[in-house]
């Protein structure tokens, strides 16, 4: 059995019970120990246990906060920070795709962009990025924390960065958006 968020298999029973008649269907309150997400599922022999596993999970999937796979388009811009003034300057626009989406960072995906190899895979480079969500676009100054290249010929390059800078309607648009994300995910998970 998993998580439905994250996919994890670190699960217990929950601390509330469910109504006795679902109960004995096997219909269990479950509760995901790596992301905390109470969720409903099967277990008609009661094989989990309500005390938490112990195991270390040191995957490479541990998150802070739940991040979603999307598919949608963004402009992206290098940020270059005048020590001198303070002030921020801007690079032409580069079109891209943001691949998945969080509170605390993204994934861009770009091909053929007008930006060197260099200036994108450089840890710490800031971007500008407005990306294009279905209830508006939102504008945010990103940190690159990864980056990776794929194909051949085609070279796909993705970078995955840390939200540095938004403001307060940008947030609260990206938290409405990741609502609606978390409620197409199934609340029901039978293995």
């Amino acid at each position: 059995m998993r998580c439905p968020r994250c996919k994890s298999s670190r699960i217990q029973r929950g601390y509330d019970d469910a109504p006795l008649p679902l109960r004995v269907m096997g219909l269990r309150e479950l509760l995901c120990n790596k992301c905390g997400l109470e969720f409903k599922g099967l277990d008609p022999f009661g094989r989990l246990e309500r005390s938490p596993q112990y195991e270390i999970d040191c995957s490479a999937t541990r998150r802070r906060v739940p991040r979603y796979a999307v598919h949608l388009p963004a402009t992206i811009h290098l940020a270059e920070k005048n020590t001198d003034t303070g002030k921020v300057s801007y690079s032409p626009p580069s079109r891209g795709h943001c691949e998945s989406i969080s509170k605390c960072g993204l994934t861009l995906s770009f091909l053929g962009t007008r930006f060197t190899e260099e200036e994108v895979s450089r840890i710490g480079q800031l971007l500008f990025v407005s990306i294009d969500l279905p209830n508006g676009p939102v504008d945010a100054v990103v940190s690159i924390v990864a980056y990776e290249v794929y194909g051949g010929e085609q070279r796909k390059r993705l970078v995955s960065a840390s939200v540095c800078n938004m403001n307060d309607s940008d947030t609260a648009r990206l938290v409405a958006y990741l609502d609606k994300c978390a409620e197409r995910e199934p609340v029901l998970v039978m293995d």
